[in-house]
């Protein structure tokens, strides 16, 4: 699927012509929904989508140019620039994601069969990550469930764990970017069933940026930003918690839960404001993201302190 890049990529990197006109196709097939505009050559509308009556409302949506050039990728970079000016060099075609572990029908797709289990959804999330910025994006895709369900977990599956593609021929080495390749990280099976957790193919009617993490990422629109890993090609059923970057890395820092709690103290910063990307103040940063209605249930009886 055609992606609208940075201007400094070369044409060279530039998506094909016969493999623009076969994604075009595609995504005319894959929801009735759907209209696919006329689009320049490098960049592809995903028109009239659907919206899901579990957006975010009544916030101002931060501008495409915010969203595509300050980012964490840090197998393209560690500075928040970086992931937008090298990226272009991942290639999401061909892309599968395998599904395995402890489910009754393990199985592995294509990208393009991955788009078609369900129509697209426009969900309007609060998408923040752990430097107390945050920013209000529309991810466009559909409930995580939907793939988990074609699998049939089993009773023995207790937890996901899924896994960002790496390819040391382009990425960064794990010994530049301080952090342990392929990135990793983990849910709860009842988190990851829950509605709100996107499997997320596009953004702003268009399919993902590659520094977003094309062509399809996880959105856990409650929890900091990187338990919304990119560019994911393996999901794993598990019985017991996973190991995850962030916790291997700096476990006094990071717990698995990772939900926003405003409550809990970053050991170096206070977690009780945010800047919101453009905005000169501060806001004061909302439990579970302002999303606590629909998912605060899930950590009924938790010591949300402890388990951070």
């Amino acid at each position: 699927m055609l992606i609208r890049r940075a201007p400094d990529i070369r044409s060279s990197e530039i998506t094909p012509k016969d493999v623009y006109l076969n994604r075009r196709r595609f995504i005319t097939a894959a929801a009735g929904g759907l209209v696919v505009a006329a689009a320049e050559a490098n960049a592809e509308k995903l028109d009239a989508v659907q919206k899901s009556p579990l957006s975010t409302t009544g916030e101002k949506i931060n501008s495409r140019q915010d969203a595509t050039t300050y980012n964490n990728y840090y197998e393209f970079g560690t500075s928040k620039e970086a992931p937008a000016r090298n990226a272009g060099r991942l290639k999401t075609r061909p892309w599968t994601v395998k599904v395995e572990g402890h489910c009754a029908k393990p199985r592995t797709f294509d990208i393009d069969s991955l788009m078609k289990l369900a129509p697209l959804e426009e969900r309007v999330y609060r998408f923040r990550c752990v430097e107390a910025w945050s920013m209000v994006v529309p991810w466009i895709g559909y409930p995580l469930s939907v793939l988990l369900k074609q699998v049939e977990p089993t009773a023995k599956a207790k937890y996901i764990y899924y896994e960002t593609m790496y390819d040391s021929s382009y990425m960064l080495p794990s010994a530049l970017a301080g952090v342990e390749f392929p990135y990793r990280e983990g849910l709860r099976l009842d988190e990851a069933m829950h509605p709100l957790t996107l499997l997320t193919f596009g953004m702003y009617d268009e399919t993902l940026p590659n520094q977003n993490g094309a062509p399809v990422r996880i959105t856990v629109p409650w929890k900091y930003g990187f338990k919304s890993i990119k560019s994911i090609n393996k999901i794993r059923l598990v019985e017991r918690e996973p190991q995850t970057t962030w916790v291997m890395t700096n476990p006094r820092e990071y717990g698995f839960y990772s939900n926003v709690n405003p409550q809990v103290d970053h050991p170096r910063w206070s977690q009780a404001t945010e800047r919101r990307l453009g905005e000169f103040g501060k806001r004061k940063t909302l439990m579970f993201n302002g999303y606590g209605d629909q998912v605060a249930s899930l950590y009924s009886g938790m010591d949300l302190k402890k388990y951070y």
